[in-house]
C-alpha cells in the first residue's frame, strides 16, 4: 500500500527546470531513501512534499487525499513531518522545551517556557511533559534534557531534530540529510534510530541522503533524481548497479561500491 504517490510533479524557478514528470510512491511502513548528485532536485521535492514551494504540475496523495499545495501546517497536520538540510532547532530553548514545541504544534495545547511550576500545569501540560521525556529517552538524549539546544553537538542536535519531528505523532517523516556533518560513529547511531523508529514505532521515512553507506544500510527503496528526472527507482542492490546511476554520479561505468559517498 502506497502512503505517498507523487505523479508527474513539475517544478520550475524562473527558466530553470528543477523537477521534471516526477513520479514516486513511499509503501506505508518503509524507508524510501531518494539520492542524486548535488543540484539534482531532493530538496525541492521534499520542500514541494511539506508544503513550503507550490508545485507547477502534477499531483501529490497522502493517504490517497490530495494534499497539492496545501500549506505547511495543514499538511504536518494530516501527518507529515520533517527535518531539514541545515538544523532549524529552537537554539535558546532547552533540548525538552524543543520537544515539547513538537507536541504543542500537534495538540494545540497551551505552553509556556519560562519559570513554570510542575505543580501548576494542567494535566494535558504534565502529559506532554512524560511524553517528551518518554521520546528523549528513546533517542538517548535523556541526559540532556536541561541542556540548551544550541550547545549540543551536530551530531545530538540532529537526532534532536528528529524527536521533535517524532513528537507531531507523524505518519510519515521527511529527513534532509540527516548525516551531513556526522562522523562514522554518530552516522552509525543516526542509523539505528532511523531503523528503530521504522520498526517499533511503525512510521514511514522518506530519506534524502548523500552517505551511500548509510542508504544501502537502511533503506527498503532507494530512488535516484537526477537533473530533476528519475532515473532510477528500485531494491538498494539494484539501483546500486544501475548503469544510469553510475554514469550520473561518476561520469563512467564502475560500479558504485557501499562507502562511496558522492560528495567526495
Amino acid at each position: 500500500m502506497n502512503l505517498l504517490s507523487i505523479k508527474g510533479v513539475f517544478k520550475n524557478f524562473g527558466g530553470l527546470a528543477a523537477l521534471q514528470n516526477v513520479n514516486l510512491n513511499v509503501r506505508q511502513g518503509e524507508i524510501k531513501a531518494l539520492i542524486g548528485p548535488n543540484g539534482a532536485g531532493k530538496t525541492t521535492l521534499l520542500n514541494i512534499i511539506s508544503g513550503i514551494h507550490r508545485l507547477d504540475k502534477g499531483e501529490i496523495l497522502f493517504k490517497d487525499e490530495k494534499i497539492n499545495n496545501l500549506p505547511p501546517s495543514k499538511i504536518a497536520n494530516k501527518g507529515i513531518s520533517r527535518t531539514f538540510q541545515h538544523v532549524e532547532l529552537f537554539g535558546n530553548m532547552t533540548v525538552l522545551e524543543n520537544i515539547m514545541v513538537g507536541f504543542y504544534a500537534r495538540n494545540k495545547t497551551s505552553f509556556f517556557m519560562d519559570g513554570f511550576k510542575f505543580s501548576f500545569i494542567t494535566d494535558s501540560e504534565k502529559k506532554i511533559y512524560k511524553k517528551s521525556r518518554e521520546f528523549l529517552e528513546y533517542v538517548k538524549l535523556g541526559h540532556k534534557i536541561n541542556e540548551i539546544a544550541l550547545n549540543l553537538p551536530i551530531g545530538e542536535q540532529r537526532i534532536l531534530e528528529i524527536a521533535r519531528a517524532l513528537a507531531t505523532e507523524p505518519g510519515l517523516i521527511l529527513l534532509d540529510e540527516p548525516a551531513a556533518g556526522l562522523n562514522i560513529r554518530e552516522t552509525r547511531e543516526l542509523g539505528e534510530i532511523i531503523k528503530r523508529i521504522r520498526e517499533e514505532l511503525g512510521i514511514t521515512i522518506l530519506l534524502v541522503e548523500h552517505d551511500m553507506e548509510l542508504v544501502m544500510n537502511i533503506s527498503d527503496s532507494v530512488a535516484v533524481l537526477n537533473f530533476g528526472e528519475i532515473i532510477a527507482d528500485g531494491t538498494p542492490m539494484e539501483v546500486q548497479k544501475n548503469r544510469d546511476v553510475i554514469v550520473a554520479y561518476l561520469g563512467e561505468e564502475e560500479e558504485v561500491q557501499p562507502g562511496y559517498n558522492v560528495n567526495t
